[in-house]
């Protein structure tokens, strides 16, 4: 359900752009206020959930993200501005999701395997992710989005009635989605899941870093891997955000928003098979390298999709979403490493840095309107350089420590 909801920004993004005639920039900021909720509420979700448990955090943040999802049909009403709160508190409660969610499934099982076993659970925040363009092209973006000329065309009636038409979309869908939510909520709230507590003891790992640390901060690792989460998800987003723009650029395949958000879903689709090949392959191998390679590969494909036109450039673009497979939850599951009574705190953390989704795409937006869309992949393109440096790094720390 959250990589359903997260996902279809991808395609509100050109929905909204077309109905209000924004600017990248100005379009960017569903990202940006969307993304933003992790950095707020990171902190104070994951004081909540230390009081409340780990399962009620799951129950509170499901109701909260049900709210947001209401709050789309007012926002049809209104103006952007409603819109932009609606997108906030969505992603408030999906913050909280991911605060005890993530740490929640590290925890339950050997800790050697938790990158696997966060990648397997990963796998179906994809298969939310790769659905939700499906049907936001079909319920959305069916009647087709006007260009800027064309709706400047238009007489200032038409263009009224078409802002309150193609607005009035989003209302069956995202009610549809508050009521699931709802009853998800209603399901965990009675479900009967296991306890989990930390002993207040921090282990020593060799390598590691870890010591007699009085400050979560000290964790060298969690450092680098918040980092890590913010150029990851800023990259991963991005890429989302411009898809449907890039794919209708005549120089690469000229296709139309309604056409091209089919093929966003083979961008998410192929991080969902790609984590579940993941969830297999990283229980044998190390899981910086496997990150390394990852994120080499992103390099190629990305700059592949700057220097070509054509279908080359489509599908090198869309094979990144390949790539991105296990950098989440490997990132993630490396950061919180036998964090022991930090594990939430550490988690917080990491959720904070994935507001890199909001800043980046901003970024992005900023250079396309100045420079060009294609150029303005090259940010991209610095994210995933960071996630090769960390995945040399870690592989690094991870081998001196099997081997002591």
């Amino acid at each position: 359900m959250w990589g359903l909801l997260t996902s279809l920004n991808d395609v509100l993004i050109p929905h909204l752009k077309s109905i209000y005639t924004l600017t990248y920039v100005q379009a960017m900021l569903v990202q940006f206020c969307f993304f933003g909720a992790y950095f707020i509420v990171s902190v104070p979700a994951g004081t909540l959930i230390k009081k409340i448990g780990y399962q009620n955090g799951v129950v509170v943040g499901l109701v909260v993200a049900s709210l947001g999802c209401l709050l789309f049909y007012p926002a049809s009403l209104t103006n952007y501005a409603v819109f932009l709160l609606a997108f906030f508190v969505l992603a408030a409660g999906i913050t909280m999701l991911q605060v005890a969610a993530n740490p929640y499934v590290t925890v339950l099982g050997n800790p050697e395997t938790a990158s696997s076993r966060l990648t397997l659970t990963q796998a179906f925040n994809s298969l939310g992710t790769t659905v939700a363009p499906l049907i936001g092209g079909i319920l959305i973006l069916s009647a087709g989005v006007l260009t800027h000329a064309q709706f400047s065309s238009l007489p200032e009636s038409q263009q009224i009635l078409y802002r309150a038409r193609e607005a009035a979309t989003v209302q069956g869908p995202y009610l549809v989605l508050a009521s699931m939510l709802l009853v998800m909520a209603v399901l965990f709230f009675f479900a009967k899941l296991p306890k989990i507590s930390h002993d207040d003891r921090v282990e020593d790992e060799i390598g590691l870093g870890l010591g007699s640390q009085v400050s979560v901060l000290e964790f060298r690792h969690l450092v680098l891997g918040a980092i890590g989460i913010f150029v990851y998800v800023g990259g991963e987003v991005s890429i989302g955000s411009f898809l449907i723009s890039f794919l209708g650029d005549p120089r690469v395949a000229n296709l139309s928003p309604s056409r091209a958000a089919y093929y966003v879903s083979y961008y998410w689709g192929g991080a969902m098979i790609g984590r579940f090949i993941g969830f297999a392959v990283m229980r044998y191998i190390s899981p910086g390298k496997a990150l390394a390679f990852n994120a080499a590969c992103s390099i190629v494909l990305i700059l592949t999709a700057i220097f070509s036109q054509g279908s080359l450039a489509m599908w090198s673009i869309i094979a990144v979403g390949f790539c991105n497979s296990i950098m989440f939850p490997t990132i993630f599951s490396m950061a919180l490493y036998k964090l022991g009574k930090f594990t939430g705190q550490g988690s917080g953390i990491l959720c904070m840095a994935i507001v890199g989704g909001a800043v980046v795409p901003f970024l992005q937006g900023f250079i396309a309107d100045n420079v060009g869309l294609q150029w303005s992949f090259f940010l991209p393109v610095v994210c995933y350089a960071y996630i090769l440096f960390f995945g040399v790094k870690y592989a690094e720390m991870y081998r001196l420590e099997t081997e002591n």
